[in-house]
């Protein structure tokens, strides 16, 4: 039986995750734009900080003892099977799930300025879509939380929580805030008040505080399938860096000086070097 404190407690840093989009929208209380440059160097530490915590987070979480990764270097022992199956299986069913999402998220041709002046079928539209794209970053918190209130954490409000989680939440974190700036770019230049560029922000992410939710319900009530779990989220962010974010870097970087390929190569490797640290704490 999972206790109703640690679902409160996973919804809350879930729902911190949906908070820091809100972050990408303040530059534009102070500023009328955000430059590609930027933009596209932004979109880069988000791929870093997804993939250095899908790698050196979630994977390596599922491997669990059989795989160590420390400053000195890598040492590994057999791994069973069934575990390894298991991570396999998640991988592929995270990459499924983004591309699925990726196919619907196209057809459903969902128009920025419907942020803006959204009836009741929009959003609701416009909130399933969103579901369907933030409901992987939300997995991730989730599984991360697997071990909460079990010894070898650290204590945080007098809860003992996971590491992972601590690293899983600050990396959806950081990376949630070029995605709110992303978002709060076409509504700035409908004019759309700075307020309500915070708040689309954070709606936009809502959904991963449910997300991780549910993914903490499932690993902690069968946590036979958490190599599973684990795989399922890094592959997911892994296919959304590969698919999404820097085809987006590259798009809005094509008219910078060789294609804003500088731009978001550094970021990636800014992105990486900051969450890694992180990793072997």
């Amino acid at each position: 039986m999972v206790e109703l404190w640690s679902f409160a407690f996973v919804f809350v840093a879930g729902f911190i995750t949906a908070l820091a989009t809100g972050l990408g929208a303040l530059p534009f209380f102070f500023v009328s734009d955000v430059s590609d440059r930027w933009n596209v160097t932004l979109w880069g530490i988000a791929s870093g900080i997804m993939l250095s915590a899908s790698v050196f987070g979630l994977v390596l979480e599922a491997l669990g003892a059989y795989v160590e990764v420390t400053l000195s270097g890598i040492s590994a022992e057999p791994i069973p099977q069934r575990q390894l199956a298991l991570l396999v299986v998640g991988l592929l069913a995270g990459v499924v799930l983004v591309y699925v999402a990726h196919d619907l998220i196209e057809a459903a041709e969902v128009d920025p300025k419907q942020y803006a002046e959204a009836d009741f079928k929009k959003l609701v539209l416009i909130l399933g879509v969103l579901t369907i794209h933030s409901f992987p970053e939300g997995v991730a918190v989730g599984v991360s939380f697997a071990d909460l209130g079990i010894e070898g954490g650290t204590q945080i409000f007098g809860f003992v929580v996971p590491l992972l989680a601590i690293f899983m939440t600050i990396a959806i974190s950081i990376h949630n805030i070029p995605e709110g700036v992303a978002i709060s770019i076409p509504l700035r230049s409908m004019g759309v008040e700075n307020w309500k560029l915070v708040w689309w922000s954070v709606f936009s992410s809502l959904p991963q505080p449910v997300g991780a939710v549910l993914a903490f319900y499932f690993v902690r009530t069968a946590r036979e399938f958490l190599p599973a779990g684990f795989g399922f989220a890094a592959g997911a962010m892994i296919y959304l860096v590969l698919t999404e974010f820097i085809p987006e870097a590259l798009d809005v970087g094509r008219r910078l000086p060789g294609g804003g390929r500088r731009e978001l190569l550094g970021g990636i490797a800014a992105g990486v070097l900051a969450m890694v640290p992180l990793a072997f704490v």
